[in-house]
This record gives structure tokens, C-alpha cells and sequence, in this order.
């Protein structure tokens, strides 16, 4: 047996999410039919990061064990081959057998695009969230810096989670303004980076970041949110269509692919 990896990327608009469910429209099934296709045997794959429908990702990272002997590339075009055109393989790697797709993660990156524009554009439709009214990125920027580091973000978890802790460290969280893409008017992104994540955390963190940009909260409101350790306390989910998983980090000479910009 050999492990391999895959980068893939979906459209996450187009399935029912990550992980396999009865429907069988998930990124997990899609992926798992083509690639026992080539492979000639039942195959079942573990990814870096279990992403909610609707959730896109760019560089999302999966691994899986097989008997068969095929060239790398093979891995690449025969099960691109196969799969529906909202999903592809990148690349394809052996790995060693003690490499984990989830456990070997070092740092996650996502990233929430925002649109913010009078009118919802119809080309961005299920890929971006979306702002009619005015919003303030400096605001938004002080609001998020209360997030940096170690906190209890229980504000921030979803009631479904089940996460031991509901702690966690957030190494990066920066909101930028696109200034290079003019054909749909402003763009804001919110880029997080932690080791790991919890259920929702980043897109209730977004919602209650868009409260700043609204003046609707002061960024001092996002630290009191969080002290509160209370749900109820911060702002409302943004839509999934914004988030989107960019990079997934792993030790020297492993699978580092990813992008700098979404927009």
C-alpha cells in the first residue's frame, strides 16, 4: 500500500458540502468514485479541513491508501476525468504512511470575500458574501485585533460543535480592501489563519465583524462579545458563500500549495 495526497479544488455552491452524506452530492463522494474508479478498489479519503455546503476551497488537502500503481499525473487527470466540472484535482504527491491530511496540518488559512455593492452582482453569486451598505475597514481591522490569540471564542462556536475546547489561537486576522479588481465594484476580505478552527467560528466572526463596518457595533463591542463567552452575545453567521479554504500548511518539503489572493 502507498499514501498519496491530493490539492483539490470545488465550488462549494455546487455540493452538499465536505463530508459523505445519503444524497451523495458531497465534494467526499464525488471524490471517492472517481478515485476508486482508477483505482480499481474501494477507496475512502481524509481531508485537511471538513468544509459546510456552500464553503469553497482552493487548495484543500486529502489523503488516501491504495494498492494501485499509477503514475502521479495519473492521479491528476484520470480522476479529474471523472469528476463533475465544479471540483479538481491540483496535484497529487506520495506522502509518507505516517502522513495525516487533518492530523499533519501545521496552520489552516481562510479566507471570507465580502461584495460591497448597492446591488448583489449576479457573476458573483454563491461565491462571495455580500454588504449593500457602506462599511468601514479600519473599524472592522480594530474590531478583529481584540480576536488575536489564545480566547475562549465560545461567542463564536456554533451549537452544533464538537470541539473538546472551545479554545483556540488565532494567529492572523486581517481585513483588507481589493483595490485591483474594478469590473465588480469593492471587495473587503477577512483572512484568518490558526492551527485549527472551530464549527462556524470564522463565518460568525465575519457577521459580527460586518456589525463594525456597519457602525452598528464599536470595535470594543467585538471584545466584550467575546469575554461574554455567550453565543447570543456576538453577531449574526455570514452566508457560507463568502469563506473559502485557501491553504492548508504542513512540515518542510510537504504539500504547501495555496493562494495569496482571491480577489
Amino acid at each position: 500500500m502507498q499514501r498519496i495526497a491530493l490539492t483539490l479544488a470545488y465550488d462549494g455552491a455546487r455540493f452538499d458540502g465536505w463530508q459523505t452524506q445519503p444524497s451523495g452530492r458531497t465534494v467526499q463522494d464525488a471524490l471517492e468514485s472517481s478515485v476508486a474508479a482508477l483505482a480499481g478498489h474501494p477507496v475512502r479519503v481524509a481531508c485537511a479541513g471538513r468544509t459546510d455546503a456552500g464553503v469553497h476551497a482552493s487548495a484543500q488537502v486529502v489523503h488516501f491508501d491504495t494498492s494501485a500503481q499509477r503514475p502521479l499525473q495519473a492521479w491528476v487527470r484520470g480522476v479529474n476525468a471523472r469528476l463533475p466540472n465544479a471540483v479538481a484535482v491540483l496535484d497529487a504527491r506520495f506522502v509518507p504512511a505516517g502522513f495525516h491530511a487533518r492530523y499533519s496540518a501545521l496552520r489552516r488559512h481562510y479566507a471570507y470575500l465580502l461584495h460591497c455593492a448597492p446591488v448583489a452582482h449576479p457573476l458573483l453569486a454563491g461565491r462571495v458574501g455580500w454588504e449593500f451598505r457602506p462599511v468601514d475597514v479600519a473599524a472592522m481591522q480594530s474590531g478583529a485585533s481584540h480576536l488575536l490569540g489564545e480566547h475562549d471564542f465560545s461567542a463564536f462556536r456554533a451549537a452544533q460543535c464538537q470541539a473538546k475546547s472551545p479554545v483556540r489561537t488565532l494567529e492572523r486576522l486581517d481585513c483588507v480592501e481589493d483595490r485591483q479588481n474594478p469590473m465588480f465594484g469593492r471587495h473587503l476580505a477577512l483572512w484568518a489563519e490558526a492551527r485549527s478552527f472551530l464549527h462556524h467560528q470564522i463565518r460568525n466572526i465575519a457577521g459580527t465583524l460586518a456589525l463594525v463596518g456597519e457602525g452598528k457595533w464599536q470595535p470594543e463591542d467585538v471584545k466584550a462579545a467575546l469575554e461574554a463567552r455567550d453565543r447570543a452575545k456576538a453577531g449574526p453567521m455570514a452566508p457560507a458563500a463568502g469563506l473559502h479554504l485557501v491553504r492548508v500548511e504542513y512540515g518542510e518539503n510537504a504539500l504547501q500549495r495555496g493562494v495569496d489572493s482571491l480577489l
